[in-house]
């Protein structure tokens, strides 16, 4: 009886290798039809589009908030001149090299990249709400960052409020001594 064909009891199939690289690459090819999707976004111009697109791949989102883009590029650009001309430049190496999220980072740090800083300046962005660094930092965002959006279904930051202004200092009914 023939391996590859033989469905054991459970009805699935035995281990075969090719199966395994065939779903990695629809995975990363997946992964790369996101730069493309978000270059439809509604963009002033082709580097806020690049932009868009390198964020969709980095954060992993199909939908990003438009406004929240517009106030995290500007602030990217405020803080880096260079930046519209570097992050099509990362979009076109990522387009060339054909680089999904997990790889970008470790091809851009093994080839000394001038770019390795930008999607890690991203990420952060999206994810903290916070362009810069140190005296120059930019708080962009907080509400909707993504570190706040993620989980906000289920987990409240702790400096939220969950109730009215001045709800946080009155003890929670029920709360016995400490």
């Amino acid at each position: 009886m023939n391996t590859d064909s033989a469905i054991n009891a459970a009805g699935a199939r035995p281990f075969h290798p090719g199966r395994r690289l065939l779903l990695g690459a629809l995975l990363s090819a997946s992964a790369a039809a996101l730069v493309p999707w978000a270059l439809a976004e509604p963009v002033d111009n082709a580097e806020q589009g690049a932009f868009l697109g390198v964020s969709a791949l980095l954060v992993g989102r199909l939908a990003l908030e438009p406004g929240l883009a517009k106030r995290l590029y500007n602030a990217l650009v405020a803080q880096n001149a260079q930046f519209p001309t570097q992050v099509r430049a990362l979009l076109a190496q990522i387009n060339e090299q054909r680089l999904t999220a997990a790889t970008l980072q470790p091809a851009l740090d093994e080839a000394q990249s001038p770019l390795a800083p930008l999607p890690r300046e991203i990420a952060s962005a999206w994810f903290l709400g916070i362009v810069g660094s140190g005296e120059s930092a930019v708080c962009v965002a907080y509400e909707e960052a993504l570190n706040a959006t993620i989980v906000g279904d289920i987990l409240k930051p702790p400096s939220y409020a969950d109730g009215a202004y001045g709800s946080w200092a009155s003890k929670p009914e029920g709360a016995g001594h400490g």
